[in-house]
């Protein structure tokens, strides 16, 4: 399908996903995983070091070939359109894979002749280096640059030839909160402009600024929907269960005794806060009570949502007890 047709109906999905699986001999890295991103999405993939997220991305890149199952992007079949489909998406690996040896601006202009842009390579990269920011570095030899400004890098070249869709395979893994807000802000910005975004990430505060979100465990996705959609499953709060947060001064010392208490059936630190997971009847004057009669803490409790991390710990263990 040309790519203008795709780009013609915005609501078009630009990834689509099938039963696609991916096997090293004995070993299922993914196993029969179906999703679609809408056209100018943020796509967020989670899921604990060696899910799958990676092994999935490169298939949806064009760089494995599945085992079982199909998956087209903007159009084109992961398979037998591998190469058009890297001409036409940007792809930053998890890894810094630039020139550490040339420079910001060698690099941009060895990616945009690379793509063929001739005569619009210098406009393309003074567009690019204008949108991350890159002006005060591009003449610093890209091995000396910092982690976060060679994440900026990285995306600038993956976005010298106007890709409409980028894979970004846990973009900010390894820098600072500072550089990660500042790259994400670049995400946003550039999700403004209509371009879709898959990122694989196992940050949870990354996946609340998803428009949908795909947790994947052992091979196989869990789930995928909108996070305020997957909080709201059942199976995140059974009928007769609910979350409550409790303050006290010593949150180390309430948790390990919370986790005793009956009633209590999940218990973690969350911030300066416990957050558990009680039988309906288990009230927050009971809790309250516990922590003064045996700790001798003086304590707030309050019933709270669902945040992403109960989704997928409670999903995980779910997974875990069948075996899968």
């Amino acid at each position: 399908m040309p790519d203008n047709q795709l780009l013609q109906n915005d609501t078009m999905a630009v990834i689509e996903v099938s039963r696609l699986s991916k096997r090293f001999g004995p070993l299922v890295a993914v196993d029969e995983v179906a999703l679609d991103v809408d056209k100018g999405a943020i796509f967020g993939l989670l899921g604990p070091n060696g899910s799958g997220k990676s092994t999935l991305i490169r298939m949806l890149c064009g760089l494995l070939v599945p085992s079982l199952g199909r998956a087209t992007v903007l159009g084109y079949d992961i398979v037998r359109d591998s190469l058009a489909i890297r001409e036409r998406i940007g792809y930053v690996s998890q890894k810094f894979s630039l020139y550490a040896d040339l420079t910001a601006r060698e690099n941009l202009e060895f990616y945009g002749s690379i793509y063929g842009l001739g005569r619009r390579l210098d406009e393309r990269a003074g567009a690019v280096i204008e949108l991350t920011g890159l002006g005060p570095h591009v003449n610093q030899l890209s091995g000396n640059l910092s982690g976060g400004w060679k994440q900026r890098l990285a995306l600038a070249c993956a976005l010298i030839h106007e890709p409409t869709m980028v894979f970004l395979d846990e973009p900010t893994a390894g820098i600072d909160p500072v550089a990660r807000r500042q790259l994400w802000d670049l995400l946003f910005k550039l999700s403004a402009q209509g371009v879709t975004l898959f990122v694989t990430t196992h940050y949870m505060d990354e996946a609340e600024r998803c428009t949908r979100v795909g947790y994947i465990y052992m091979g196989r996705l869990l789930v995928c929907g909108r996070p305020g959609e997957l909080k709201a499953m059942s199976d995140v709060t059974p009928p007769g269960t609910r979350w409550a947060q409790v303050q006290c001064d010593s949150p180390t010392r309430a948790l390990e005794h919370l986790r005793r208490v009956p009633g209590v059936l999940s218990a973690t630190l969350f911030g300066a806060a416990v957050h558990l997971r009680t039988e309906q009847w288990l009230t927050d004057a009971m809790i309250q009570e516990a922590l003064r009669r045996d700790l001798g803490l003086d304590s707030q409790v309050a019933t709270v949502s669902p945040i992403l991390e109960d989704v997928f710990v409670t999903l995980t263990e779910a997974s875990q007890r069948h075996g899968r």
